[in-house]
């Protein structure tokens, strides 16, 4: 279990689904995105009956294991948005994942979900030539898609934080850190308080036009939402629609005050760099390093390691990549290490969708950046179940047709190598100016 749920205590899952109900929403899984879904439908229509089903309990997914990063950034590129709808929708979505923080920090202000918002911004940190062409290329095709200085700018990292062998950074106040688990567990007390009924340990089998089965009584509504992120692929007949990816995150001890003064981490920034195999980043409330990065990226036939266990080789090189970064903290130690489960559809790219015939909806893939837009997700299938044409309706990336990921082997042999060449890009670029041929290919092989 995530360290999240280590230092706010696991939850003792509530009642399973005890024989067929109806209902006029049902719901597939109580992460943040079932969960935010929820919470907007009650809010704008109270006398719906909106039901949930969580196979575990809820958050005990990718919710309740992330980085703590509420963060602006898009899953996929601006360009492919651009690409199929026009730079103006582009720029629309990007406007809508900045404005999605503030949405989240007023909600949890509003209903008293205390989950350590602090919103700090986002240091990205460039550590060799390489990644410092990769800084000024990002912050060109910013200002290309009409980013201004005010929302992301070139900074000395020095003056934020002291990151060993940092060459360039760029910042950005549009990310917030949260403790994850306080996040989707008080989401959940609101969801219920709200009348909107959660039946955990309840797993759901196969989802059909207007139908949610489980092992102990099929659910029936006029709409069912399938909100699953990266255990869709467990679900009958979806093993190929989004890749399950993991990454692994560490926590170290509590670090003293001169740590952190050595350092220069005085605030709440998160940290993230620009390596092909990055890591991510936030210093906790209780003044620890939680670091993160990738691990064993992929089991064959998309498979998934519900409890997220963590090999010791992924610790091991986690924790080098940390003092690496801060070699201050070489006193200390790894105090928890956990994984978790991420959604990546074939082209990277988010969706959310309603097919008004079947009244089957989804919304997930998001590639690691499912904090902030599962709340633009909950909101814009609000609008689509209760028909309403909106702004958020209207964003590009609603109804966004992707093909379905490679058979195996296929699928397997692509992610393992497009990581292999990123490590290897990694490494060769520590003696180069530019980008490795090697990372490029890893793009090329996988559509990233």
């Amino acid at each position: 279990m995530s360290f999240w749920y280590r230092s706010s205590g696991i939850p003792e899952p509530g009642p399973r689904l005890d024989g067929d109900l109806r209902a006029d929403v049902v719901i597939v899984g109580a992460g943040l995105t079932g969960l935010w879904t929820a919470y907007y439908l009650k809010k704008a229509r109270p006398a719906l009956d909106v039901v949930v089903l969580e196979q575990e309990f809820a958050g005990f997914g990718a919710s309740g294991r992330n980085g703590g990063w509420l963060t602006g950034a898009l899953a996929g590129s601006h360009g492919r948005y651009a690409k199929t709808h026009g730079e103006d929708a582009a720029r629309a979505l990007q406007r809508e994942m900045y404005a999605t923080i503030d949405e989240v920090i007023a909600v949890c202000a509003k209903e008293d979900v205390d989950a350590g918002i602090v919103k700090g911004g986002e240091l990205t940190v460039a550590r060799t030539s390489a990644q410092a062409g990769r800084l000024r290329e990002l912050v060109a095709d910013a200002r290309a898609t009409g980013l201004r200085e005010e929302d992301l700018r070139v900074v000395d990292p020095a003056d934020h934080l002291r990151v060993a062998g940092a060459v360039g950074a760029v910042w950005t106040p549009h990310c917030a850190r949260i403790q994850p688990a306080k996040l989707v567990r008080g989401l959940a007390r609101v969801v219920r308080d709200l009348g909107v009924r959660v039946f955990e340990r309840t797993p759901v089998t196969s989802i059909l036009p207007h139908r949610a089965i489980t092992p102990y009584g099929t659910a029936e509504a006029q709409h069912v939402i399938r909100a699953t992120e990266g255990f869709t692929s467990q679900l009958k007949g979806l093993r190929r629609q989004w890749l399950p990816m993991n990454s692994s995150m560490i926590v170290t001890e509590p670090l003293p005050a001169a740590f952190w003064d050595t350092v220069g981490w005085q605030g709440a920034e998160l940290l993230g760099d620009l390596a092909h195999y990055y890591i991510y980043a936030q210093r906790t409330e209780d003044d620890r390093i939680a670091f993160g990065g990738r691990g064993r990226p992929y089991l064959y036939g998309s498979r998934v390691d519900a409890r997220g266990n963590t090999h010791d080789w992924t610790v091991e090189a986690l924790w080098q990549l940390l003092i690496d970064f801060f070699p201050a903290a070489a006193s200390s130690k790894v105090a928890h290490a956990w994984s978790g489960v991420l959604g990546v559809p074939r082209d990277w790219c988010s969706t959310v969708h309603l097919d008004r015939d079947t009244g089957l909806g989804w919304a997930g893939g998001y590639t690691g950046h499912g904090v902030t837009t599962t709340n633009l997700a909950g909101r814009t299938l609000r609008d689509l179940i209760l028909g309403a044409d909106t702004e958020l309706t209207a964003l590009p990336w609603v109804g966004r047709k992707v093909r379905a990921w490679e058979p195996e082997p296929l699928r397997w042999a692509g992610v393992h190598s497009m990581y292999r060449l990123y490590r290897m890009a990694d490494q060769r670029e520590r003696s180069m100016t530019r980008t490795s041929a090697l990372a490029r290919l890893a793009d090329l092989i996988t559509g990233h």
